[in-house]
């Protein structure tokens, strides 16, 4: 492959390059596909290529992996033949760890790209595959909560530590979207990031979303990017006494 005119490349044409390299059917697929749907990062090395079993070409810099997809496995995303998002979640599920597969999926849903019923219904046709258990145990309804950071979702397990039933996640209270909600206490907690929430414009507004919770009878908590991450014990503390108080309310 040449790139005529012009002596480097970005990612989309590396990506372009290599697909067009590995014959029709071929696709970006596992990380590589996830960096350019933008669910993670993109990273340096091989590039992540998938073509029909039948295919025994390799190319240097590209990661070939074999399988038979179905149409709707495939997709053009940014004019490069990529796998489906729900195809690129799976096979990530066969290769990462919980933690960074539950941030794919949750920016997968922050993109407006599916969302956790769609991705759950959509297993029962990769039955079989690898990665189909890893994702139905991080999908179970019992356990899985939408999060829009991993400062949120370093939280999520200290409330199960006070005892706390799973909270809704992103919901609009009082006209402002929250992060943690338990409409049956009357609890309101909000995660502040350090990216959000260092100006005074923004310490701002978030004391008028905290009067307008307190003003509707609501308790609202705050914790702070350092606690939930070196104060843990402090804060699942503080949520189990909050939470015993406001049942005896």
């Amino acid at each position: 492959m040449y790139a005529v005119g012009r002596p480097d490349l970005p990612p989309h044409g590396r990506l372009m390059a290599a697909v067009l390299s590995c014959g029709d059917q071929a696709v970006v697929s596992h990380d590589s596909a996830a960096g350019l749907w933008g669910i993670r990062r993109w990273r340096t090395g091989p590039i992540d290529v998938t073509v029909p079993p039948h295919v025994k070409r390799r190319r240097p810099g590209a990661r070939i992996h074999r399988h038979d997809l179905e149409p709707l496995d495939r997709a053009i995303h940014e004019r490069v033949p990529v796998t489906s998002v729900h195809r690129t979640l799976l096979d990530l599920a066969a290769t990462l760890d919980r933690r960074p597969l539950e941030a794919a999926i949750n920016e997968s849903d922050k993109l407006d790209l599916t969302n956790p019923e769609s991705l759950r219904s959509d297993l029962d046709r990769y039955a079989g595959l690898a990665g189909v258990a890893d994702l139905r145990a991080l999908l179970d309804r019992r356990t899985f909560a939408l999060t829009d950071s991993e400062l949120e979702r370093r939280f999520l397990p200290l409330t199960r530590k006070a005892g706390l039933p799973l909270p809704r996640t992103g919901q609009r209270v009082n006209g402002f979207k929250v992060d943690f909600y338990w409409p049956d206490l009357g609890l309101v907690v909000e995660t502040d990031g350090l990216r959000y929430h260092r100006t005074p414009a923004q310490q701002a507004r978030d004391r008028l979303r905290d009067q307008a919770h307190s003003a509707a009878g609501l308790t609202p908590v705050r914790f702070t990017h350092a606690q939930v991450r070196y104060e843990a014990p402090y804060v699942a503390a503080t949520l189990s006494a909050v939470a015993k108080r406001l049942r005896r309310a």
